[in-house]
């Protein structure tokens, strides 16, 4: 389900935006969500509640 992959958000480390020994610097790769968004995880939380109230039916 894509359930499986909400909130497994790939982190990259940029090594050359600041001196070594400074800083790390990492970013995540919010388009690679399910998604491709930021808001994957909200939208997903939504579902599953509308789902628990009878709101939604399953699937």
């Amino acid at each position: 389900m894509i359930d499986n992959f909400i909130g497994k958000t790939p982190t990259f480390q940029l090594e050359r935006i600041v001196e070594p020994g400074v800083a790390e610097v990492w970013v995540k790769l919010e388009a690679m969500n399910p998604g491709g968004s930021i808001k994957d995880r909200t939208a997903f939380a939504m579902i599953v509640d509308a789902e628990q109230r009878g709101l939604l039916e399953p699937g």
